[in-house]
């Protein structure tokens, strides 16, 4: 477990909860190699905060990662509209990247959610 995977669990264990945080353990916990234990806190932190860009698009990558591509489209279509909504295109451009990878598993017959 690398020092900042532990310092955030570290911080969620004493009591403290956010989507910043949430955010943070979950991309420690990718950078760490760790991504099916990152999902659990990057959809943590969009229960949290259903307009945190950031979260969307590393949740879709990730799920892209771990050969989710029905639940990483889903993911997706929703981040992308909320960016939208909030004008950030750069989340858009970065979601439509992990959406066509998605679409090319599911062609190639490939999801672990089945």
């Amino acid at each position: 477990m690398s020092q900042m995977v532990e310092r955030f669990q570290n911080m969620l264990d004493g009591g403290e909860d956010s989507a910043m945080l949430r955010f943070s353990l979950g991309n420690a916990l990718v950078t760490d190699g760790q991504q099916a234990a990152a999902v659990e806190h990057l959809e943590r932190a969009l229960e949290l905060d259903e307009g945190y860009s950031a979260a969307w698009k590393l949740l879709a990558k990730t799920l892209v990662a771990l050969e989710r591509p029905q639940r990483a489209l889903e993911v997706c279509e929703r981040g992308m509209a909320i960016a939208e909504e909030k004008g950030d295109l750069q989340a858009v451009k970065e979601m439509e990247v992990s959406a066509k990878r998605a679409r090319r598993l599911l062609e190639a017959g490939g999801d672990a959610d089945t």
